[in-house]
């Protein structure tokens, strides 16, 4: 059975033996269950089984793909045919998973931004080793004071310590992306800053980075009846960009903006 990429699912199929390997070799999945995310044609899902985990779940929207994979490895594997946005992880096994995915580009930073937001502070996974487009993994890995740093990297950094990997190039795919790739690991943060409502995280995040070139006072303005005090309070300049805040700041502003709401 011949499988094409779809374009409408974002598919680009890993072909690169030397990367494959290097990929489930960054964290030690023997006899640990594992969850892999797009497995394509079952390039990656090959690799995984290599190194004997325990168990290997994997979430594959494509019907067509779903059947080659049935096909390909039988009961070696658990399919699960739906969308990785519909799916709820903590459901699929009891176990802490060990996490892979090829995600694709037109979906990551939502699939990211879902796990982070819904995790609550027993988390599912040890451990996720994902790969995104270059640009969108340089945003996730981004520092403070940096003009790719923004909601990405704040959200990532609230839960998650965040790794790079390697950087793959387009060769390495079928069919060729435009862009280079960047696979990174995350694995949990044994204390983070605890907030009533993450998507008051993002909500927040939102406001201020939608206008990340104009100074603090007009989002500060927006969130707060009393910016100023806030401000303040905080030890924070004004003139300053949004760009310009750490992400524990921001965490702060958002337990401030939830202990004013009440």
């Amino acid at each position: 059975m011949h499988i094409k990429a779809k374009k409408s699912l974002g598919q680009n199929f890993l072909i690169d033996r030397e990367v494959l390997e290097k990929i489930v070799c960054v964290t030690d999945i023997a006899n640990k269950e594992v969850l892999e995310i797009g497995p394509g044609s079952g390039n990656l899902t090959t690799y995984i089984l290599k190194q004997r985990p325990k168990k290997l779940f994997v979430v594959e929207k494509d019907d067509d793909l779903a059947i080659l994979l049935k096909e390909k490895f039988d009961t070696k594997i658990e399919i699960i045919n739906d969308d990785i946005l519909k799916v709820s992880e903590d459901k699929i096994s009891d176990q802490k998973l060990s996490v892979f995915g090829n995600l694709p580009y037109n979906i990551s930073t939502e699939i990211l931004s879902k796990w982070i937001l819904n995790v609550g502070s027993n988390f599912w996974f040890e451990s996720l080793i994902l790969m995104f487009q270059k640009e969108v993994a340089d945003r996730i890995i981004s520092e403070f004071n940096s003009s790719k740093y923004g909601r990405l990297s704040i959200l990532s950094s609230w839960k998650l310590n965040v790794k790079k990997i390697i950087d793959i190039k387009p060769q390495s795919f079928s069919p060729r992306p435009k862009i280079d790739s960047s696979l990174l690991l995350f694995t949990p943060k044994e204390n983070f800053f605890e907030l009533k409502d993450p998507k008051n995280l993002e909500k927040i995040t939102r406001i201020f980075f939608s206008q990340r070139r104009k100074m603090l006072k007009k989002p500060f303005n927006q969130v707060f009846a009393n910016g100023k005090q806030v401000a303040e309070k905080f030890g924070i300049d004004l003139n300053l960009r949004p760009q310009n805040l750490e992400p524990e700041i921001y965490f702060k502003l958002v337990k401030e903006y939830e202990d004013l709401r009440g």
